[in-house]
């Protein structure tokens, strides 16, 4: 079984925004030799999440109001008490909000490889989620399988 590593990296704008990261995923793969086996994707931030669902700019704009209901950044929120915590940056943002998204989402999935190619299904896309933004942003992806039928 081989396994390899990659990094995807993303540049990402300030509040809610997300990007549909299946054309890198894709491209991880056929760079690869692996034909069989499953690819690991994991986001390595806190306010950061994945999905797989339809990418589709209706249903997009459906998920921002939803998260946006789920945590307004307008409530009150310990962790936004940032003079009660120590050692944060100084630039240490306001985003208690961004952290309970990410944790109603995921920060992971795993997605089958068949032949080469990703098995999702027809409407099926991988999607990063900035939750906080703007920064830049990196997904991990872990490559797992057979080179051979």
């Amino acid at each position: 079984m081989l396994i390899i590593n990659k990094i995807i990296e993303i540049e990402t704008n300030e509040g809610i925004n997300i990007h549909n990261i299946t054309p890198q995923v894709e491209a991880i793969i056929s760079s690869s030799e692996i034909k069989n086996g499953h690819i690991l994707v994991f986001s390595r931030h806190t306010t950061t999440a994945l999905a797989i669902n339809e990418d589709e700019s209706r249903l997009l704009e459906d998920v921002k109001v939803f998260l946006q209901n789920l945590a307004p950044s307008s409530d009150k929120y310990l962790h936004n008490d940032l003079h009660l915590r120590g050692d944060i940056p100084p630039d240490e943002p306001m985003n208690a909000h961004s952290h309970l998204m990410a944790m109603m989402l995921s920060s992971s999935e795993v997605i089958p490889i068949v032949d080469g190619k990703l098995a999702l299904g027809t409407y099926q896309s991988v999607l990063f989620f900035e939750l906080d933004g703007a920064r830049k942003r990196t997904v991990f992806c872990q490559i797992s399988g057979i080179s051979e039928q």
